[in-house]
């Protein structure tokens, strides 16, 4: 039973941190036209769904990659 209990904590959490990640996003936030990692064009749907956003999906990525292996 605290498997089933486990589970749902965490999804409650991740839901939840999802909900104030999308709440703390700036929607005015100017996105760059080419990645600052690779120099690669940002696409547009990429810029119009993450507003801000500096790098492309792949660096992204691969950024968040190495963030979550050094923790």
């Amino acid at each position: 039973m605290p498997d089933i209990i486990d589970s749902a904590s965490e999804i409650e959490e991740l839901q939840r941190n999802n909900a104030l990640a999308a709440h703390r996003l700036n929607r005015n936030a100017v996105s760059a036209e080419y990645c600052s990692e690779c120099g690669e064009d940002i696409p547009k749907p990429r810029r119009a769904a993450v507003p801000g956003c500096q790098t492309c999906a792949e660096c992204q990525e691969r950024k968040e990659r190495t963030l979550k292996h050094i923790r």
